[in-house]
């Protein structure tokens, strides 16, 4: 994971590069003017949670019977 510095300019005629670079994990940081001042940072999205599958999981169990079966007007509701 690298910190690539570039200008707007230089971001501007490498968007595909850079975007290709973020995907593979690395943060860009676009400056602007003759200070070279930082206006944005480009970075790889945070990971997702991982979430439980709800307050019984891993606690409850469901079996169906083999011969269990449910029409599609149930299913629907009608």
């Amino acid at each position: 994971m690298n910190t690539v510095e570039m200008t707007v300019g230089e971001f501007k005629t490498r968007f595909s590069d850079a975007l290709a670079s973020v995907a593979q994990g690395d943060t860009i940081t676009v400056t602007y003017g003759r200070n070279k001042r930082p206006v944005a940072v480009l970075a790889p999205p945070p990971a997702a949670p991982r979430r439980k599958l709800g307050l019984l999981a891993g606690k409850a169990t469901v079996k169906l019977a083999p011969d269990w079966k449910l029409t599609e007007e149930e299913f629907l509701g009608l």
